[in-house]
């Protein structure tokens, strides 16, 4: 009897829901989403309770050896919404690299990286919390090639402001694009490992 082929998707993860199919705890599971996932899927990486966007999953347990134990580095694209403005000085520290408290207790200085002040995007869902309009805010769009556990919100907290909305919106060439939350998009193979930029991986 063959074995069935690898399938390939990704989802918008919505806030308040882990990135696994079944927990100990009372959270929002990826089992809660409208969708038949086939019998061994699971998630590539992790996206935390708090955070969206861009979540791979997949019947293939190579592509996390693929993806994030590779020799090359593969980049991730974070929307991030802050309180207050973010001045010139606290940008440039975040390109540049600032120093973050890892697992284990010890510093970490991130690796230069892409940051830049954006708009909120058009057709933006408004998310979990509404927020103060007499408070100030600013979306960065933070492109990073390591991730460290809660990386991004360290880096904004570095430059002492708070992470208030946090949305992967791309991995490498693979783009959420129009997807909302809880939808599903599934790749054909050749399809899914270009768009991650994976070579080798027959």
């Amino acid at each position: 009897m063959s074995t069935p082929p690898h399938r390939y998707f990704y989802i918008y993860k919505p806030f308040n829901m882990v990135s696994q199919f079944i927990s100990p705890d009372k959270v929002g599971l990826l089992g809660d989403i409208d969708f038949d996932f086939p019998e061994g899927t699971h998630a590539i990486g992790r996206l935390d309770n708090h955070s969206e966007g861009l979540l791979i999953l997949t019947t293939n347990k190579k592509v996390t050896r693929l993806l994030f134990e590779s020799k090359v580095p593969h980049k991730r694209t974070y929307l991030v919404q802050v309180r207050n403005e973010v001045s010139p000085e606290s940008l440039e520290a975040l390109r540049t690299g600032v120093t973050i408290r890892v697992k284990g207790g010890g510093d970490w200085v991130t690796t230069p990286c892409d940051a830049e002040i954006v708009e909120m995007p058009a057709g933006l869902s408004e998310g979990a919390f509404t927020f103060r309009k007499d408070i100030p805010h600013t979306w960065l769009l933070i492109t990073l090639s390591e991730g460290k556990f809660h990386q991004v919100r360290k880096m904004v907290k570095a430059v002492r402001h708070r992470c208030q909305r946090l949305i992967r919106i791309s991995i490498e060439d693979m783009e959420l694009g129009t997807l909302k939350p809880g939808g599903v998009k599934e790749l054909e193979e050749e399809e899914f490992f270009r768009q991650l930029k994976i070579e080798n991986w027959i």
